[in-house]
């Protein structure tokens, strides 16, 4: 069990960058808000066959939901809404792979937030992997021309994109929060269970919304059910394996990790987009890699010599 956090945070991580990439372009057809529910609305017929595999694997009854696992798992699902507005407002405006930068800030917010609420230890090694992997994020994301981006405005979808990363964070924390609480001795009942019932909180919120304010946007979303099926199947897909990395080890490791997720928003943006990096992207992305070395560095010797 030691290595499979790591594997489900890079296969998360993986399948969230083709599914952002398949929301950016829902954007101009569905807005923010119909974009930001088909993640949800759309993944969530997917974690229900996730949850019945889980079950008739196991032959575990359904867990039981405590307060405080319905707690837990409101203030996730309503931080994700947030964090999933956010980064859709700032892909709109800024390039895929800046955006995804920015929210990749992260590491710093989940590795405070999972000290203060959920009692996380942060060992050296991680802190320094942490800092060391988000100088490098800050050096892909930081305007070249200051001037020239303060005067067009261009800070609102960096700012989005900030307070996206917080969200993203304070979700993450609170997720496994909540996967913590349930009692199920089968880990992926845990997960798939709270998964279900933080996708359903999302669903049945926005749908609201939705058939009170915006019933256009609610038949724009029908009509496009096609390309909204696969964003919904690779954002429950992703969720899942969120969900599972965070069931088996601290949110700051698993979002550290999850910097990785630059690096195909690269390759995405090149062969998707047809967006250049710039020549300090190498520099960035280099010194990303080195923090998730120094992050794996103690797994890594302990399957290699045994310590």
């Amino acid at each position: 069990m030691g290595w499979l956090w790591a594997v489900f945070t890079v296969v998360a991580a993986g399948g969230q960058t083709l599914r952002n990439a398949m929301q950016r372009e829902l954007i101009t057809t569905l807005g923010t808000v119909g974009a930001t529910q088909v993640r949800f609305l759309f993944g969530l017929p997917f974690a229900l066959l996730f949850l019945l595999a889980a079950l008739a694997t196991t032959g575990e009854p359904f867990p039981r939901l405590t307060p405080a696992m319905l707690a837990w798992t409101l203030a996730g699902a309503s931080a994700q809404i947030a964090a999933t507005a956010l980064l859709l407002m700032a892909m709109r405006d800024k390039s895929f792979v800046l955006v995804t930068s920015l929210i990749k800030i992260e590491p710093v917010h989940v590795a405070v937030f999972g000290l203060l609420f959920l009692g996380d230890r942060l060992s050296v090694p991680l802190v320094v992997a942490i800092i060391i992997a988000t100088t490098g994020v800050v050096i892909m994301s930081w305007p070249k021309q200051l001037d020239a981006v303060m005067s067009s405005g261009g800070f609102k979808p960096i700012v989005h994109g900030l307070l996206s990363g917080a969200m993203f964070a304070i979700s993450a924390v609170t997720y496994r929060g909540g996967i913590l609480s349930l009692d199920s001795h089968y880990f992926m009942v845990n997960v798939t269970a709270s998964l279900v019932t933080g996708l359903t909180m999302q669903v049945v919120a926005i749908s609201l919304y939705l058939l009170l304010f915006d019933r256009k946007t609610m038949l724009a979303i029908v009509r496009a059910w096609r390309p909204s099926l696969l964003a919904g199947f690779l954002g429950g897909f992703a969720s899942l394996m969120w969900a599972a990395a965070l069931a088996l080890e601290t949110a700051a490791k698993v979002r550290t990790l999850a910097l990785v997720e630059i690096l195909f928003a690269g390759i995405v943006s090149r062969s998707l987009f047809k967006q250049n990096l710039a020549s300090r992207d190498g520099l960035g992305i280099l010194l990303i890699v080195i923090g998730v070395v120094l992050l794996l560095w103690p797994e890594l010797l302990q399957r290699r010599f045994g310590f």
